[in-house]
């Protein structure tokens, strides 16, 4: 599990086919709270990725085919930045929400918009996670912890403040650019008990159906 919250900026440094699978080569700099283990997790670009081999400066991670095919992995140039987030601990503060790692699919950046000091990205995805998605309820975008401030049946629109621009992938986020999407948890457990969404969406007796009013 992780929370959203970016600690470091690193960078992509190689994805090489090996022996049917992938690896991958991430350089970091050193982290705060001691250096990295083998066998933990890591999320990059919000994608959990178990590390596998440590160098100096560098972890190396295995990836599934699955991975690459549901992530925008496979889209990173060399050097392209990426966002690195350790597994949350049971004694950190949970500032952002709970994040899997799990990427749900590929959105594509749709809209990127200076508003004053702030920016303004609208970011194309299926139906099915536009479901999944209230505004003012989170979303991960490349892993980052985000506020949903606006949707449509297939977008949705975050607004992202200097800080967060600063020190996350963002900035280097473009128009057409494919982006890692994780809807919150709590959304698709809703959704699966519902079963399929109809036509006139939710509605109360819907949620009194599935247990969740009294």
């Amino acid at each position: 599990m992780f929370t959203g919250l970016i600690q470091q900026i690193g960078k992509w440094q190689s994805l090489t086919r090996v022996a049917g699978g992938w690896s991958v080569v991430v350089a970091h700099a050193p982290w705060a709270d001691g250096a990295l283990l083998l066998g933990e997790s890591v999320a990059v670009q919000g994608a959990c990725l178990t590390v596998a081999r440590i160098g100096t400066g560098t972890f190396h991670a295995d990836l599934l085919d699955e991975t690459l095919a549901r992530t925008a992995l496979s889209a990173l140039a060399t050097g392209a930045a990426v966002n690195l987030e350790r597994a949350l601990r049971p004694t950190d503060r949970l500032g952002g929400h709970m994040v899997a790692g799990h990427v749900d699919e590929t959105g594509c950046l749709a809209l990127r918009e200076a508003r004053g000091r702030d920016w303004r990205l609208r970011v194309r995805l299926s139906a099915e996670a536009a479901r999944q998605t209230v505004r003012k309820g989170s979303i991960a975008l490349d892993g980052i912890s985000l506020t949903v401030a606006d949707l449509g049946d297939d977008w949705v629109e975050v607004h992202v403040i200097p800080h967060t621009w600063q020190v996350t992938s963002l900035s280097e986020r473009n128009v057409g650019d494919p982006m890692n999407v994780e809807t919150d948890i709590l959304g698709k457990y809703v959704a699966r008990l519902l079963g399929q969404v109809q036509p006139d969406g939710l509605t109360m007796a819907k949620l009194a159906q599935a247990g969740f009013l009294g």
